[in-house]
């Protein structure tokens, strides 16, 4: 029972040591950078079930101006309003995302006209580029061969995700129209589907899956 009992604890602790933190970004602007407070539990919980992910059950919280964004390989933003980036927020987002970081942004309703005119003073030499279905993010793992997919209805508008990148490297993936986040969530929350949560959770374990491995 002795030794059961030790192999049980190397492998818990084994687990805790190689396991990967993520973090939600906490930006200026006044928006509700803390919505879908379920969504990202949920994820980690779901790609580390079926995609071989080992990513800490509950992930932090960041700064935008903070040096503790680089000790995050990944970093997820959402909201419904206003974003806003002083010049040391600029600074360090844009340093963090060149020096081999990567930021997810899902527009969670409302975003995109506050979020736009940020991007281009974060990277005003890049363009932020719609990704092709072919892209290896929709088939890394689960398969989406028609793109991102639709998870919450707003506008009536096609789902669209956008890309910036360097040289060849997805840095920063802004999923639009579909609010993956929602789909993320706890079910009573949205009443979503159990069809619709699924592909919300395998598209969210796509990326991060993509992330960990390229």
């Amino acid at each position: 029972m002795k030794y059961l009992t030790y192999i049980l604890l190397v492998l818990i602790l084994g687990h805790t040591i190689n396991a990967q933190e993520i973090a939600v970004l906490k930006y200026n602007g006044g928006g509700d950078w803390y919505a879908n407070p379920t969504s990202l539990p949920n994820l980690i919980k779901f790609s580390n079930q079926n995609v071989n992910t080992r990513i800490s059950a509950n992930p932090k919280t960041v700064e935008t101006s903070s040096v503790e964004i680089f000790n995050f390989p990944f970093i997820h933003m959402t909201g419904h309003g206003n974003v806003f980036f002083t010049p040391d927020d600029i600074t360090n987002l844009r340093n963090y995302l060149l020096s081999g970081g990567f930021l997810h942004i899902d527009d969670n309703y409302g975003m995109d006209s506050f979020l736009r005119p940020e991007l281009e003073k974060l990277f005003p030499e890049k363009e932020l580029v719609e990704l092709p279905a072919s892209h290896p993010i929709f088939n890394i793992h689960f398969k989406f061969p028609n793109g991102l997919p639709k998870i919450h209805e707003h506008d009536n508008k096609p789902p669209q995700a956008f890309g910036i990148f360097e040289e060849d490297r997805l840095i920063l993936l802004y999923t639009y129209e579909t609010d993956l986040g929602n789909g993320w969530e706890n079910r009573e929350i949205h009443n979503n589907p159990e069809e619709v949560r699924q592909k919300a959770l395998k598209m969210g374990a796509n990326i991060l899956k993509y992330v960990f491995e390229n």
